[in-house]
């Protein structure tokens, strides 16, 4: 699949790998982006010129509704989904006070919010040709790191959501791909980025090229051997993750 003269959304696009997402494809495309900071929004707008932002935090139903509808009545060529949104708090849960309402966030936005934005979108999708939805998971999704537990299960969830429609079959128009990444270098780390980490344009560059390829399941980097070892020892996949 080419990603030419294509509209996009990317979530979650003012910062780190959904801004070098954003980077790489303005130029041939038109490229959507949202997020929760508007200063970020209008940063990324002050350099790449040519994006269309949205503000909006995708942990709330109705914020979702609103670029929704944004989409349906501003955007309606609407033919690739990046599902690129993510949040992570760390932490032992027993420990953590506010334990639950963390993990609501965090489901809301890293599994919730690609459920909803790709039901409520796939009939755009659908009127247009070599359409994809694009979930952005984890290397977690393999192997869980003790300290991620609610960002380990949510990349679970939506690796094993994004196998169950691709094992419902054809989708019409509309590619169904999942893009599993290693530890990124962004701002997403807040400036403690774990060893072994690869540039954003690095995953982007992959990615990207596993889309081309025609890859349903694209594992950057790192991911494929872990994919590899834990289908071969579970154990010893846990043990290189955390260490």
């Amino acid at each position: 699949m080419q990603i030419k003269n294509k509209t996009i959304l990317i979530t979650g696009g003012s910062s780190g790998v959904g801004l070098e997402l954003a980077e790489q494809l303005t130029a041939e495309n038109t490229v959507l982006i949202c997020g929760r900071s508007q200063e970020k929004l209008d940063q990324a707008k002050a350099n790449l010129p040519a994006l269309h932002t949205f503000q909006c935090d995708l942990a709330k139903e109705q914020d979702r509704q609103n670029l929704i509808k944004w989409i349906q009545e501003e955007h309606p060529e609407l033919s690739v989904l990046f599902n690129n949104a993510a949040i992570a708090n760390s932490g032992n849960f027993f420990e953590l006070e506010d334990a639950m309402s963390l993990a609501q966030k965090e489901m809301d936005i890293n599994f919730i919010a690609p459920l909803h934005l790709s039901k409520a979108l796939y009939p755009l999708l659908q009127k247009q040709s070599n359409s994809a939805i694009v979930n952005i998971s984890s290397g977690l999704a393999y192997s869980p790191l003790a300290e991620y537990s609610f960002y380990n299960a949510t990349k679970a969830a939506l690796h094993s959501f994004t196998q169950g429609l691709q094992l419902q079959g054809a989708h019409g128009n509309t590619q169904v791909v999942e893009v599993l990444l290693p530890v990124v270098d962004t701002p997403w780390h807040k400036g403690e980025t774990p060893k072994g980490a690869i540039s954003a344009k690095e995953a982007v560059d992959a990615m990207l090229k596993g889309i081309r390829n025609g890859q349903t399941e694209i594992r950057v980097g790192l991911t494929k051997v872990l994919y590899l070892v834990s289908r071969i020892s579970p154990k010893l996949a846990s043990k290189i993750i955390n260490g």
